[in-house]
């Protein structure tokens, strides 16, 4: 008997047992157990817009969040801090960027294709097109005292072939961050070697990626402007 007792007042004092909202937790009333939420997969997205609609519409509730712009490529929507002081990420942007090998040497043809697909059309980028397109001889020719200027022998008319110095600095914009915004213009140096081969190595000492980051916290800033300027979201980077 004791034992059907002792069943009885556990299953009554179940029965009484409830729950309590307290921020974005849920609390019992019988001892104030955390009760957590079920862990979920990450929403994950490949551009910004997917970003804005998630949070336009409010599909999970969870405004307010924090929208932290990691890197020229990454974005995450972070909720606040828990009890516990953990954030929980509701979803990521990664951008879709195509591998460019700055300072590898490539073929002519490679380093055309390279151009044409991976940059956005600019007149210096045209101009190393119309260079490299043109290049009559294997050859690459270092000249002047400075150890940096270099020529190559190219077509430079309809029936002509002459020497052709190479620019240096090359101002140029390569995919290197979401398609939603402008991509950054970054100074490149442009060195060729026999074969011929060209390449190009960063010379801006990362300073596109700040511009990036400035850029995507503004497209975002203006795509959720609403929401900004009520405080149900706050962005950082």
């Amino acid at each position: 008997m004791p034992l059907i007792k002792e069943a009885i007042e556990k299953i009554l004092g179940l029965a009484s047992i409830q729950t309590q909202i307290v921020g974005s937790q849920i609390f019992t009333n019988s001892d104030l157990e955390l009760v957590k939420d079920a862990v979920t997969d990450i929403l994950k997205v490949r551009n910004l817009s997917g970003i804005v609609d998630y949070l336009k519409n409010n599909f999970d509730s969870k405004l307010p969040v924090l929208i932290h712009v990691e890197s020229p490529t990454r974005v995450n929507v972070l909720t606040r801090f828990n009890r516990d002081l953990h954030r929980s990420t509701l979803i990521e942007a990664h951008a879709f960027t195509p591998e460019i090998a700055f300072g590898r040497y490539y073929d002519i043809e490679s380093f055309n294709i390279l151009l044409q697909s991976c940059f956005v059309q600019t007149e210096l980028r045209d101009t190393l097109l119309g260079i490299v397109g043109n290049v009559k001889d294997e050859n690459v020719t270092n000249f002047g005292d400075d150890g940096v200027s270099q020529q190559v022998t190219a077509k430079t008319g309809v029936a002509t072939v002459g020497p052709v110095k190479l620019p240096n600095p090359v101002w140029l914009k390569p995919f290197r961050t979401f398609v939603e915004i402008e991509q950054p213009l970054s100074a490149f140096v442009f060195r060729m070697k026999d074969g011929p081969s060209a390449s190009l190595f960063e010379a801006d000492g990362g300073a596109w990626k700040v511009v990036a980051v400035q850029e995507i916290k503004s497209y975002l800033s203006t795509a959720l402007n609403l929401q900004v300027e009520s405080g149900e979201i706050v962005i950082v980077g």
